[in-house]
């Protein structure tokens, strides 16, 4: 078994530095000029700049601008940090043991760095908020989806715990507030196929053969709105939203669907009515049943006046 290198850098702000092989030939002399054409986003004069700075290391230590170019070594740093709004909700604890930690992700919060939120995450937040710096999340939740997630602190379970959630061995509930509708026939299992195309912001369903499920439940209505359960057999990306959508009952809040609407990041003011209530699952290490349940609370049903119903879909032609 291959021992995987240890880094040279220590973590920064809670994230790991990045880490980039060297080709195994090619017609660099430094590696300079293998990193300006490897890294065309990051301007000639930055990675001059950071190599000046012996802000870039091999496993011998900083590398400076006319460093050669080495077939096949390894290379660290760390990424430069994008401009961030700041998430001004906290994340709260649900469970805190020797192995895993499980909160309650507010809206609005990534739970990992990608693209232009990077410290604004959950992950990096509870790094550094707990001290501990190899906290993993053994799955992951919609930045615009508040809730459960769950992490791992110890680096020896974290496969046992997140292949609980690649073989679908959790229960997963989840709340939705929508528009009430009486001519909606519940509870129902909706199946379908969705696709998620690289690069197309929102997913959608095609016609073959269905590879997303879900049970929708309505729990309780009043004054137009809905409190539906949500309960997934699978994890389609924006599956729960796409089929409240299809439904007719968009869940409050989705900028998404069914229409796509361009809100800013700084924008707090409407949250997605979709939390992820409750996590059960037999322990891969104990075998003892364990359930967790979010405390938080959907606010356009504790606060009705500040969400009136949204006005029916049109009928298709």
């Amino acid at each position: 078994m291959r021992r995987k290198l240890q880094s040279p850098l220590p973590q920064r702000h809670g994230l790991d530095p990045a880490r980039l092989k060297m080709p195994a030939e090619g017609p660099w002399t430094t590696l300079r000029e293998h990193l300006v054409e490897r890294l065309p986003r990051v301007s000639q004069d930055r990675i001059d700049e950071m190599l000046r700075e012996s802000l870039i290391v091999g496993l011998d230590g900083p590398l400076g601008v006319d460093a050669p170019f080495v077939p096949d070594s390894f290379i660290w740093f760390h990424r430069d940090l994008p401009e961030e709004v700041a998430v001004p909700f906290e994340i709260g604890v649900v469970h805190r043991d020797e192995h895993l930690l499980v909160v309650d992700k507010p809206h609005f919060l990534a739970t990992i760095p990608r693209g232009s939120h990077i410290l604004e995450t959950a992950l990096v937040r509870l790094r550094r908020e707990f001290g501990l710096p190899q906290l993993v999340p053994a799955h992951r939740l919609d930045r615009v989806t508040a809730g459960l997630v769950m992490l791992v602190s110890t680096p020896e379970r974290r496969g046992a715990y997140q292949t609980l959630f690649r073989d679908r061995l959790v229960h997963k509930e989840y709340e939705a507030i929508a528009r009430y509708d009486a001519e909606l026939a519940l509870p129902r299992t909706v199946h379908s196929r969705i696709i998620k195309e690289r690069g197309i912001i929102t997913a959608q369903e095609v016609d073959g053969p269905p590879n997303a499920e879900t049970r929708v439940e309505l729990l309780e209505h009043r004054d137009g709105l809905g409190r539906y359960r949500l309960l997934p057999t699978t994890g389609r990306t924006h599956q729960l939203r796409l089929h409240m959508s299809g439904l007719g009952v968009p869940i409050l809040g989705d900028d998404f669907y069914p229409v796509l609407t361009e809100t800013p990041l700084d924008d707090f003011t409407r949250p997605l009515q979709l939390l992820a209530k409750v996590l059960a699952f037999d322990d891969p290490i104990t075998g003892e049943p364990r359930r967790f349940e979010s405390r938080l609370t959907l606010r356009a049903w504790t606060s009705l006046a500040e969400w009136a119903a949204p006005p029916a879909l049109p009928s298709a032609p």
